[in-house]
């Protein structure tokens, strides 16, 4: 009988992804337009902590190793959007695994949201990878390994994330068309510190906890 191949999150690689399945990139960024058109007004108090998160960490960014970005920037950024709800919480570092395309994939993704008291079960779409600037890993290819494989897990269609190198957010829309196919959308990408393109990311993640997190 035949070993099911396994991969780790934390190994997978452009070559290694195109062994999993056929991942296509789709140059079209309208149907970012839904996602990105939420409505939602940042008041003073908000205005006031993203400037402050910016001052704090702008000399700093492109030294911080994963943990640090981590802990000084990427984590009072979400623990700011507050992703907790009825029915959702945020997971750090959480283990997941399933199967896509007949190959196990398995791991720790940096940060989800998702259903679960005391673990996650149903990934509702929002996958992370927070990867330092010179980096020598491929936190793209990474995440799409880890929405496949949520999406395998909750059954759906589609899913959302966004991955960071540094001071550059980049937002990610995966869709899966049949058994190992699956094109991916990638936005513009952000610089977090500027403070226009940081509260674009703030109100982009806050979308994604009113619009998305059913």
């Amino acid at each position: 009988m035949e070993t099911q191949k396994a991969y780790k999150f934390s190994e997978i690689t452009y070559q290694k992804l195109e062994e999993i399945a056929d991942f296509r990139l789709v140059k079209d960024r309208t149907i970012f337009g839904e996602w990105f058109d939420f409505k939602f007004e940042i008041n003073k108090e908000e205005e006031e902590y993203l400037k402050k998160l910016i001052i704090l960490n702008e000399y700093n960014v492109a030294y911080y190793d994963e943990y640090q970005l981590l802990a000084h920037f990427i984590s009072p950024l979400i623990s700011k959007i507050y992703f907790l709800g009825d029915n959702f919480r945020e997971w750090y570092q959480p283990e997941i695994s399933g199967t896509v395309n007949g190959k196990k994939l398995y791991g720790k993704p940096d940060f989800m949201v998702a259903s679960g008291v005391y673990k996650p079960e149903i990934p509702y779409f929002f996958i992370q990878e927070f990867k330092r600037q010179k980096t020598i890993s491929d936190p793209m290819r990474q995440l799409l390994a880890q929405m496949a494989t949520a999406m395998e897990v909750s059954k759906t269609k589609e899913i959302k994330g966004c991955y960071n190198i540094g001071r550059a957010w980049y937002f990610i829309i995966l869709e899966k068309i049949s058994e190992g196919k699956y094109k991916y959308y990638e936005s513009e990408s952000f610089d977090s510190l500027k403070i226009n393109d940081l509260k674009k990311i703030y109100i982009y993640l806050q979308a994604v906890k009113h619009k998305y997190c059913k």
